[in-house]
């Protein structure tokens, strides 16, 4: 089913809930990925993804297609995601850092990386991004998004991305070299 489909069968009663099964198989795992490489654990990525289905399941009626379902979507996850990580520093008095380190640790303990030296160590230089920055650089560089589409769901301009994801670049080269 694509997506208008699916969006002319959620606005149905009868089918409802069939185009939003099909909206959670088509969209989850990418949802997923994007929460897991932002929280890192396992759980908290798990609760956001499910926190952005339940926004969408609320919201789809009124969703006028203006973006793809999948930006849309996009969108709403990363909104929860920093939201998320902001309530911690805020609920904990952490700093970025502090948030930083803690994912780092969980990074370590968990199974999210399952290859050699190299990948354990890039991902923790990712983690020393802010969390802005860190978005941009996993959307284009795991993503392989374009700075159009990132730029509809970040509501940033194309310029701005760039210019974000060539500073990210730069400062996860300088922890890898060292």
């Amino acid at each position: 089913m694509d997506d208008k489909e699916i969006l002319e069968k959620f606005r149905s009663e009868d089918t409802k809930t069939l185009a939003f099964n099909h909206l959670v198989k088509k969209y989850q795992q990418k949802i997923y990925g994007l929460t897991r490489k932002m929280v890192i654990d396992h759980e908290d990525a798990d609760d956001l993804t499910q926190e952005t289905f339940i926004k969408a399941w609320n919201s789809l009626a009124n969703f006028r297609g203006e973006s793809q379902i999948f930006t849309w979507l996009y969108r709403v996850a990363t909104n929860e995601c920093l939201a998320f990580l902001n309530k911690k520093r805020k609920r904990f008095f952490l700093s970025t850092d502090d948030v930083a380190n803690e994912l780092t640790t969980k990074l370590e303990d968990g199974n999210l990386i399952t290859g050699d030296e190299i990948a354990l160590k890039l991902q923790k230089a990712i983690l020393t991004l802010p969390d802005k920055q860190r978005l941009v650089f996993n959307m284009k560089y795991f993503e392989e998004m374009k700075y159009e589409q990132m730029s509809e769901i970040l509501g940033t301009s194309v310029g701005a991305l760039k210019a974000s994801y060539h500073i990210a670049v730069k400062k996860i080269e300088e922890i890898l070299l060292n």
